[in-house]
């Protein structure tokens, strides 16, 4: 344990600008699954409400889950657990020191279910997953006991996966990224392009779709999103290769076609994704649920992706090209949503400041494109 907390950094918060309008959204309809080829246009609306700035001067930051009243946040390249609170004031819980960062590795995703945190990262042999008992008052927190719940899974430069989620069945849920081997996704011997799901003590459940085995999906090349509707229907993102990035609705033992299929392809033997679009305008990676409404954050494309899951084939976007890069999305307990930006990863273009935490509530965003796909 930690001898208290020093703080490492400071926000400079400042009120939303809250727009006087109500929401206004709008629907942008997604590319029929019959014309996977059909092209793209956009106009331009009202510009989004300005968010608050939660927390910044973060390093590569990755991943950022609520543990009760405050947040914890992963840094990549610099393997450090930060603690961040409603103030944005943080803290260093803690830092992974054999975590191996190259490329897209490193210290990746987190998930908690009290009292346990979890966290994927790259170790020398392999990525992993690791459970931590956290301990101590928020503001003071603590890592304690680790425990490695599934080790050696397939790392490389690229396609590391990395997301971790509790799923509504309290079972830790996982995505693999094929790590530059594609055959590795249909191959159900093989944890690489897969979605995991593990007990929290990293036991396989006996319902899983495969014996014996922790695959819940596959035929994946890098997934990083996961989230669930209320209704307990499960969704995930995908970077695609070169044409199609994806959002999917995830059922247990399905198989979503990488490589032979990247976006719509209509073929009976896979599953087909909601939705599509061209990998220069997504790069989908971290995503939330609040109120039936999906928000996806997007790297290469720079913007947040907003999908009513009672239209799951529709979507708007907001902060296109003002921000940089998103990595993750999470709501508060006051239903504030809160957008990691992600441009100190050697990919981006680092505004001042960054990396930040932005904040706002739903209501205050306002689709600044339409883009038919």
């Amino acid at each position: 344990m930690r001898p208290g907390p020093v703080a490492i950094g400071n926000t400079s918060a400042c009120l939303a600008i809250a727009l006087a309008c109500a929401v206004s959204i709008t629907a942008c309809t997604a590319q029929p699954a019959t014309t996977p080829d059909a092209l793209s246009s956009s106009a331009t609306a009202p510009q989004a409400a300005e968010p608050r700035v939660v927390a910044d001067e973060l390093n590569a930051p990755w991943s950022m889950v609520f543990a009760e009243t405050t947040l914890l946040v992963s840094e990549r390249d610099s393997g450090r657990i930060l603690e961040i609170d409603m103030e944005g004031n943080q803290w260093e819980v803690n830092k992974l020191d054999d975590v191996v960062h190259g490329g897209e590795g490193g210290l990746l995703g987190l998930a908690y279910q009290r009292p346990f945190l979890f966290a994927y990262s790259t170790a020398a042999e392999g990525n992993r997953i690791q459970r931590f008992e956290v301990t101590g008052e928020a503001g003071n927190l603590s890592l304690t006991n680790p425990q490695t719940l599934i080790s050696g899974l397939p790392s490389a430069t690229i396609h590391n996966g990395g997301r971790l989620a509790i799923g509504p069945d309290l079972m830790l849920y996982a995505t693999v990224g094929d790590a530059g081997d594609e055959s590795s996704a249909q191959d159900l011997d093989s944890l690489g392009g897969k979605i995991l799901r593990l007990t929290t003590d990293g036991e396989v459940p006996e319902d899983n779709p495969f014996p014996d085995s922790p695959v819940f999906s596959f035929g994946h090349r890098n997934p990083q999103g996961l989230a669930w509707a209320s209704d307990g229907t499960m969704y995930a993102s995908e970077f695609g290769q070169n044409r199609w990035d994806e959002l999917n609705l995830i059922r247990a033992g399905a198989n979503y076609g990488w490589p032979v299929t990247e976006g719509i392809a209509n073929n009976a033997n896979y599953v087909d994704p909601l939705q599509q679009w061209s990998t220069e305008s997504a790069s989908p990676s971290g995503m939330s649920i609040h109120q039936d409404v999906l928000y996806l954050a997007n790297l290469r494309g720079e913007r947040l992706r907003i999908i009513d899951l009672s239209s799951p084939s529709d979507s708007t976007e907001t902060f296109t090209g003002r921000y940089g890069r998103f990595r993750d999305v999470a709501v508060n307990a006051a239903g504030e949503l809160w957008v990691l930006t992600n441009n100190t990863d050697g990919r981006g273009t680092a505004q001042e400041s960054d990396d930040r935490i932005l904040g706002i509530f739903p209501q205050s965003l306002v689709s600044d494109s339409v883009t038919d796909r």
